[in-house]
């Protein structure tokens, strides 16, 4: 499953899945589909053998013929021939197969025909429909149809009994999902999948062990950390169990064990993770691997602080990548981004931009083999230090250009709405609220398209395009994108977190620009009493929120409410109230 935070298998480990689900002996036995009859007929035809592609509807009826057709299919594919016509042939053999395992009926022929594909489909023998949907799907996938392959998979879960072929169709449909951009339908494929292969093998097989790192993963893309910190936890123990110490499986789990643990902040557990996964990655002679982990262990350095020692693990990382994978890879581009931004937060302004320039030049004529999403990711790094350096346009450039090299997939949306979402933050930034708006617009889009209309950062990008839409006067539009911000963000990160008071502050300010004063000034007494009990009342944010609830407090001829309401009450009356006047807030917005 592709993704920003996927973490490499190692090369040794079991396979996860495959694309055509066959069984030999059940749910842990050998996968491999069955050899298909290699004539095509038991009659002896007395006419002209009719076109491979020109078979009629009563050919279809021939029970060696949807073993035929599937071989067809099969074969074209692995040639490299037209994809249609391999689906044609797939789509021919469904057919056949159907066809020919349906009951005897009597012998009116139209009766036949006319039975509908959900009966039949419940008639012919599992494994062979199941196998021979697979194959549809993955043409289906290689065309690009992801939509029509999800029917197809999703019945081809339904005709089976077989616990491997369930759990292979599940992963086929959960990959296909991801594909499509709909990460939240991708993990729930993912997690049926697991049950299955649990009820089929035990929850302490070794592949159990590599489906929990897989969902692991997807997890982590979603960001759901504490559920992926779970499942590595159970992939660490089942390895632990079945495998030899430092083996390459369990050096793969300390590398998404210590992701997670540097995505919530723990550097410390994240450290010692990747050590004991470079420990067993050097016993294991994976050269390349332990230069890899010396670049995140670089970055965890950086994050503690600790800078003469990620210098250290960077260099270390970039001599080997430039020994073993030459001087113009992308591992080497990426290293020098690392170390630019290294030396921006040392303030060694030159060497920082010096390392940009040198990883530009790398992906400005990339070597065969690189792909243009490393490229647009390298390309979105070094934006993010020029636009530190306070050179905006050059940060812009290089976004837009990141954009034009993703293709506009579903698989590609969540990274290209964050890109878009960027560059709208920039365009805010230098006063194009217009182009601000535009880009934060196509980024909701795409998330909302992506299934991701509920995360933590969906809200993020609402609140920031509300804030456009208030430089640009469009009030009414701007309450609406405050209002979904806030539910988001109240249900994902609480009611008490800086970004939802952040958003409460906003929407505040758009009340009072509509003259809806009494509202803001409630809303913004329940945002000071939240920032004195966490921030305390000395703190800058608290002292500039006294500042601005002083001032409507005074126009209002009011003083303040120490008492404070329940918020929950207190939108909910909100909601309900509808003024017409409108001015601009006499305090500002939060970013």
């Amino acid at each position: 499953m592709p993704g920003l935070f996927s973490v490499k298998t190692p090369p040794n480990a079991t396979p996860l899945r495959v694309l055509i689900a066959a069984t030999e002996n059940g749910a842990g036995g050998t996968r491999r589909p069955p050899s298909p009859s290699p004539s095509v007929s038991r009659t002896k035809p007395t006419k002209k053998t009719p076109d491979k592609s020109g078979i009629d509807e009563y050919s279809l009826e021939n029970p060696d013929l949807g073993p035929f057709l599937l071989k067809l299919a099969r074969d074209t594919i692995a040639s490299g021939d037209n994809p249609n016509k391999a689906l044609d042939y797939a789509i021919r053999a469904s057919k056949s197969f159907e066809r020919c395992s349906a009951p005897i009926a009597p012998p009116a022929v139209p009766l036949r025909r006319e039975r509908t594909p959900v009966v039949l489909s419940l008639c012919f023998d599992c494994s062979v429909s199941s196998q021979h949907l697979h194959v549809v799907t993955a043409i289906y996938s290689s065309l690009g149809r992801f939509e029509e392959a999800v029917p197809v998979l999703e019945r081809s879960i339904d005709v089976t009994d077989d616990a491997l072929a369930k759990f292979s169709g599940c992963m086929q449909l959960g990959d296909t999902y991801s594909m499509m951009g709909r990460l939240d339908l991708s993990i729930r494929c993912y997690e049926s999948g697991l049950r299955i292969q649990i009820e089929a093998l035990g929850d302490s097989d070794p592949r159990v062990a590599e489906t929990c790192r897989y969902l692991a993963e997807a997890h982590v893309q979603a960001m759901q950390l504490d559920e992926a910190e779970n499942l590595c936890k159970r992939t660490l123990e089942i390895h632990k169990e079945h495998s030899a110490p430092a083996s390459l499986e369990e050096a793969a789990d300390r590398r998404l064990m210590a992701l997670v643990c540097e995505a919530k902040g723990d550097y410390e557990s994240a450290l010692e993770h990747l050590v004991l996964s470079s420990m067993s990655m050097i016993a294991n002679g994976q050269e390349n691997e332990v230069a890899a982990i010396d670049v995140s262990i670089g970055n965890i350095y950086l994050s503690l602080g600790r800078f003469d020692e990620a210098i250290f693990a960077y260099q270390k990382a970039l001599t080997v990548f430039k020994s073993t994978k030459g001087e113009s890879h992308p591992s080497v581009a990426s290293v020098f981004i690392r170390l630019a931004d290294l030396y921006h937060k040392t303030g060694k302004l030159r060497e920082s931009k010096s390392y940009c320039e040198n990883a530009l030049r790398i992906y400005a004529k990339p070597v065969p083999g690189t792909t243009s999403e490393g490229i647009a990711s390298g390309l979105t790094e070094v934006s993010a230090i020029y636009e530190s350096l306070d050179e905006i346009e050059e940060a812009l450039r290089l976004l837009e250009k990141a954009v034009k090299l993703l293709e506009d997939t579903p698989g590609n949306r969540s990274t290209i709405a964050g890109i878009e979402a960027q560059m709208g933050v920039m365009f805010y930034m230098v006063g194009r609220y217009g182009d601000a708006r535009i880009s934060f617009e196509n980024a909701v889009a795409k998330l909302r398209a992506s299934g991701e209309s509920k995360s933590a950062f969906f809200g993020i990008v609402l609140n920031q395009m509300g804030l456009a839409s208030v430089q640009l006067y469009r009030i009414d539009e701007a309450i609406e994108l405050f209002e979904e911000a806030r539910k988001i963000l109240e249900q994902e990160c609480g009611p008490c977190h800086l970004e939802t008071l952040g958003v409460y502050s906003n929407l505040a300010a758009t009340y009072d620009a509509i003259g809806r004063v009494e509202d803001a000034i409630e809303i913004l007494e329940y945002i000071l009493k939240m920032r004195e009990e966490k921030l305390g009342t000395a703190n800058p944010e608290v002292d500039d929120e006294k500042k601005r609830l002083a001032e409507l407090l005074k126009e209002a001829g009011r003083r303040r409410n120490r008492k404070g309401k329940s918020l929950e009450k207190l939108l909910d009356a909100r909601s309900a109230k509808k003024e017409s006047a409108k001015r601009w807030s006499t305090f500002g917005f939060r970013t």
